[in-house]
């Protein structure tokens, strides 16, 4: 823990205030000595409501009160005025754009309407979201926990950037998933004092989403690790609501624990990236819960968050808040996310069928999957890089080894009436290598 005189009094201000809640507990020693600073940008927004004779604060150029704008922008830009184009978005993001964000939260994850949340903090993209996170919450003393397999970025975020450690257990057992594995290892964790856990539902790379009774079980273990330790879960929600089977939980795991134990934080990583086909925007969402925890608590974490955000990227792009915030009331948009869904809904069905046609391989096997954009296959006796390489150089098939065991594969991003021969040849190469 750094000695006192190392920080700044805007940041003690804020730990004084989240000492008082479970939020505080989990701070790092930069989560302890970050803070959103008086300076430039809280003047400058001061300035913008009450500056009405002249604004000298903001290193933009302006004339007659709109940001000077070149043509050539204007011309591809003809949507968006140069305020909502070429200026400086605030720094936690547009109000209006974190204020429909956070209804769009309570309208999709409706057992939310009797929690309490704090109000989004607009983030360049989910990735960075997780960053933030770790450097809130996680240093070298720490560790997080999440299922094997999981997304690589995790470990290079949260290994290599912040010398932090991932432990996993091992998601799926007897063909679905494990409760009992994740039981032991969050209980295992427990007795630590705290537990970090990070949830990705669905999931990258498995394309798996528990179903209702799985979530609860879920839910029921950190219950009861709660009676031992602080909790903190990170909901890492970037497909949701892309699930094409009966009987998946509609709601995400961070509506459940909103409110289920004051020992517990829960922390919703989401945005329009997957779940409005806007992946170049880069455009993200870090929403907080816990019960217990008031407003005064959310306003300090969301200043913390602005300091993180203040001091690496400044702030996110504005046209593509602009453009979102445009799009969300078009009424074209509801119609045309669900004609999308439907084309995804197709690829996994036809995905599915082929892994079935081939279920009786013993080189690779299918992990549960019923949502998303991906499923992954586990290699037994070849190695998953080397499959991957024959695929890409004797075939021309593109996919990604995720370890030495597991191979993934967007359906995503294939065509309908290449699903049966991309799966076909995966199946036929591996028996191949298997047989040489």
């Amino acid at each position: 823990m750094d000695n006192n005189q190392n920080i700044h009094s805007l940041a003690e201000e804020l730990n004084k205030i989240l000492d008082g809640c479970v939020a505080g507990k989990f701070l790092s020693a930069l989560g302890r000595r970050i803070y959103f600073p008086k300076g430039i940008i809280a003047q400058s927004a001061e300035a913008k409501k009450l500056g009405k004779n002249a604004n000298a604060t903001i290193g933009t150029a302006v004339k007659n009160g709109e940001p000077l704008m070149l043509s050539s922008l204007k011309k591809y830009l003809p949507g968006l005025t140069p305020a909502e184009s070429v200026g400086y978005a605030p720094t936690a993001g547009n109000p209006a754009l974190r204020e429909m964000w956070k209804e769009f939260i309570l309208n999709k994850n409706p057992s939310l309407k009797d929690s309490s949340f704090s109000l989004p903090v607009l983030v360049p993209g989910l990735t960075a979201g997780i960053s933030f996170l770790s450097d809130l919450f996680l240093d070298n003393t720490s560790s997080l926990l999440t299922a094997d397999p999981n997304w690589e970025n995790y470990s290079l975020i949260v290994e290599a950037r912040i010398n932090s450690r991932i432990n996993t257990f091992m998601m799926f057992e007897d063909g679905k998933f494990s409760v009992q594995n994740f039981r032991n290892a969050v209980l295992k964790e427990a007795e630590t004092g705290k537990v970090r856990l990070l949830l990705n539902f669905p999931q990258n790379p498995s394309g798996y989403t528990p179903y209702k009774e799985e979530a609860d079980a879920i839910c029921d273990v950190l219950v009861e690790a709660a009676a031992q330790a602080d909790i903190m879960v990170w909901c890492d929600d970037a497909y949701f609501g892309l699930n094409y089977e009966d009987g998946i939980s509609n709601e995400s795991i961070f509506a459940k624990l909103a409110s289920i134990h004051e020992r517990i934080l829960a922390v919703k990583i989401d945005g329009p990236t997957k779940e409005d086909y806007a992946w170049g925007f880069r455009t993200g969402f870090v929403t907080f819960a816990s019960k217990g925890m008031t407003e005064n608590h959310y306003d300090a974490l969301i200043r913390k968050m602005m300091g993180l955000i203040r001091s690496s990227v400044s702030c996110a792009a504005t046209e593509s808040q602009s453009i979102i915030l445009k799009a969300f009331d078009d009424p074209s948009t509801e119609k045309e996310k669900e004609e999308f869904k439907a084309i995804l809904r197709e690829r996994y069905i036809l995905a599915k069928k082929s892994v079935q046609a081939h279920s009786g391989s013993r080189v690779i096997q299918a992990l549960p999957f019923n949502s998303g954009y991906f499923m992954c296959l586990r290699c037994t006796g070849i190695s998953s890089e080397a499959l991957r390489q024959e695929l890409l150089n004797k075939h021309g098939i593109g996919t990604v080894s995720i370890d030495e065991n597991h191979l993934r594969i967007a359906f995503s991003s294939v065509d309908s009436d290449k699903i049966e021969y991309l799966y076909d040849t995966i199946y036929k190469t591996a028996e191949e290598m298997a047989g040489k």
